[in-house]
């Protein structure tokens, strides 16, 4: 059996001030169904945040669907769909039904019967061939019951527990034990935030702060490969080359400027994995940023290059400078008017005034100015207020704090 592992989609997201990805996600799709057409690929895992927010806009909607039904051209048999922290269930589960019929499995959250999570997908002869434990976001009321008082260990403790406990009852799930007595290898999804592994910025806190970090040794000994969703950046996790993000198809900030972005070609073969393979993702937007004195900011924006690129461009500056705000702006906008819009354009623009402190006997030193408050994310100003709080609260009241933050985003959503 050959499989596609790929996740983080995020169909939908506004970039910064309401830009559009949906042209970047549709040069992946229609990418997406190529390479699985040409690698003749059998089952395609899609480990959650399929959508960006809980309501998805039609455009978003319209790229899905329209991927579900061209991937009808290949010679995929099955696409299994598990929901993220960011997907709605609802949403996602809607057309669930249907959609079996086209031999897509979408799990968009822990089902009322629990044994529906194990799926047994046929090889080319009919039979059995793989087992696929499709294992969704798991939310605070699927892993844990609420304790008044516990403190923030308690809470880690009990959030780590319930998800090791979670994937403990779905490896013994009796047909998935008989089947893999039979030689049948077990792939597992997830949807979650793995010990060690290396955040960026656009990942969404989740459980209370992102506690309840498993661990490699969380996932039972049968699964023979693990496809995990949530973290932007491809990597392995705990070392075990098993247990796997394929990280997002596209950069969705500027933090993952750097980041390879690629999905992962699987082969079981004997009842296990055999081989792993990595496929790069072309890309059809470069983000990119240029900081520092304006000078090297405006000589880097004049001097990009952006070939072999479809789209344009789109960079975040940041200026570090003795000139007020206003000479850094009326410098900066007039070098943003002569680039071509085609190639190049600056999405988010932040100055850093450099002043003289000068304290009685000391030498002038050059400190930046406080930033804008626009420049912090709601944790980030949350941490500075804590520093005048007692260190000993200081965690369980972050705890309580991005508790908070969760439930209002899912009450959006």
């Amino acid at each position: 059996m050959r499989a596609l592992h790929t996740a983080d989609w995020h169909l939908g997201q506004r970039f910064i001030s309401g830009h559009e990805r949906t042209d970047e996600h549709r040069y992946f799709l229609e990418w997406l169904v190529e390479v699985v057409r040409e690698q003749r690929v059998e089952v395609l895992v899609v480990a959650g945040d399929i959508f960006d927010t809980g309501s998805p806009s039609n455009q978003a909607l319209e790229l899905y669907y329209s991927f579900l039904l061209n991937m009808r051209g290949t010679a995929c048999r099955d696409i299994v769909v598990v929901g993220g922290n960011h997907d709605s269930p609802a949403t996602l589960n809607a057309p669930a039904r249907l959609l079996r019929h086209l031999r897509v499995h979408v799990v968009g959250c822990v089902p009322e019967c629990f044994d529906d999570q194990v799926l047994v997908l046929d090889d080319a002869a009919g039979k059995p061939g793989l087992v696929v434990c499709a294992v969704p976001f798991l939310r605070d009321r699927d892993v844990r019951l609420s304790v008044p008082g516990e403190s923030a260990e308690e809470r880690e403790a009990r959030i780590k527990q319930g998800i090791a406990d979670h994937y403990a009852r779905v490896a013994d799930v009796e047909r998935v034990w008989q089947l893999k007595d039979l030689g049948l290898p077990v792939l597992a999804t997830g949807h979650l935030y793995a010990a060690g592994a290396a955040p960026s910025d656009s990942e969404r806190t989740i459980h209370v702060g992102n506690l309840g970090q498993v661990t490699a040794d969380h996932f039972p000994t049968i699964f023979d490969y693990v496809a995990l969703g949530h973290l932007h950046r491809p990597q392995r996790v705990g070392g075990r080359e098993h247990i796997r993000y394929s990280g997002s198809p596209i950069p969705l900030s500027f933090s993952e400027v750097d980041h390879p972005k690629e999905i992962l070609l699987l082969d079981f073969a004997e009842g296990k994995l055999a081989t792993l393979e990595a496929l790069p993702v072309p890309g059809t937007r470069r983000l990119a940023r240029f900081h520092g004195a304006l000078d090297e900011v405006i000589a880097s924006l004049v001097a990009y290059d952006n070939t072999g690129f479809l789209l344009p461009a789109w960079v975040d500056v940041e200026v570090r400078s003795e000139l007020t705000q206003l000479e850094v702006a009326e410098q900066l906008l007039k070098t943003i008017e002569q680039l071509d819009r085609h190639h190049i354009e600056v999405l988010a623009r932040r100055h850093f005034r450099l002043v003289t402190l000068r304290a009685l006997g000391d030498e002038a030193d050059t400190e930046p100015l406080t930033p804008s408050l626009d420049d912090f994310t709601e944790r980030e100003v949350f941490e500075r207020r804590l520093e005048d709080e007692p260190e000993a609260s200081r965690s369980e009241l972050l705890g309580a704090f991005d508790e908070l933050l969760e439930w209002m985003r899912e009450d959006r959503a």
